[in-house]
């Protein structure tokens, strides 16, 4: 398990791993829905002995708070990535994005494309036409999603994910999803949601060093949340990308095949971010 420490960032406490502070170009881990950092436990360690790896949880996930007054939308998280890095004194990051981190990172990355060294997608990306799944549909809809988050319980979260997940998801994932799955943390994801609806034009249409800019794109072929296709897709915005399909893995190829991911993650961080920083 990562070992993060508090930091406060635009009023609002965050946790964050920082493998080495005072380094200025770092790899930076972005988690989704639900989180947390915990997600990236496999693959921080092994990118920290060559590159800064830093890793958070985000408002409303985690360890970090969840304040009523934030800003709980694709934007607000973006700043709040922003703000982060600026703390940190991160001024140029290679970014690994999964699932909602998807779209906080790239929204950063559409505002500040002087600062992105690199992208990793991880079953994530600019979403052009997307049509949410049930349980988001479920979420967005007032009332509904409300008593779907009050009654959810560890197992019919674990039978729900494992009926969709190609592979049985270890417990221990499912027990971390549930430890921080306090009402705080329910009402940013139903109001993230409930701002998310359009969430191809939320993101953009990628950033404006697309061409050059070098990414990895990493999908389990089997992800029940968001299509496969999408991992192609991305090569119209980001001419550049290598993509990587993973057969018999799900929306968390990370958890599913932990191995195959870190290969591919390190073979391509390590042709793009070193000591250099």
């Amino acid at each position: 398990m990562l070992q993060p420490v508090d930091q406060v960032v635009a009023g609002v406490r965050c946790a964050v791993f920082d493998s080495d502070p005072g380094r200025r170009e770092a790899v930076v881990f972005v988690h989704g829905n639900p989180g947390p950092m915990d997600d990236w436990e496999d693959l921080v360690p092994a990118v920290a002995p060559f590159a800064r790896a830093v890793a958070m949880d985000m408002p409303g996930y985690g360890r970090a708070e969840r304040p009523r007054s934030f800003d709980y939308t694709i934007e607000g998280y973006g700043r709040y990535l922003g703000a982060l890095l600026d703390h940190l004194g991160v001024d140029r990051a290679h970014l690994v994005l999964h699932d909602f981190g998807g779209a906080w990172g790239l929204r950063w990355a559409h505002d500040h494309p002087d600062r992105v060294a690199s992208l990793t997608l991880i079953n994530c990306g600019v979403l052009d036409g997307y049509k949410w799944h049930s349980f988001a549909r479920i979420w967005q809809t007032p009332v509904l999603g409300e008593l779907a988050q009050l009654t959810a319980t560890a197992w019919g979260t674990r039978r729900a994910l494992n009926r969709m997940n190609p592979k049985p998801l270890p417990d221990r994932f499912v027990d971390r999803v549930m430890k921080y799955a306090d009402w705080g943390h329910k009402r940013a994801v139903l109001k993230l949601y409930r701002a998310s609806k359009e969430i191809g034009k939320s993101v953009g249409p990628g950033v404006p060093v697309a061409e050059t800019l070098p990414v990895c794109v990493i999908w389990g072929a089997e992800d029940p949340f968001i299509a496969v296709e999408f991992a192609e897709k991305q090569k119209r915005y980001f001419p550049r990308a290598e993509v990587h399909v993973l057969p018999g893995l799900g929306h968390w190829p990370f958890i599913d095949d932990g191995d195959a991911v870190c290969r591919l993650l390190v073979e391509f961080l390590k042709r793009h971010a070193g000591r250099s920083g």
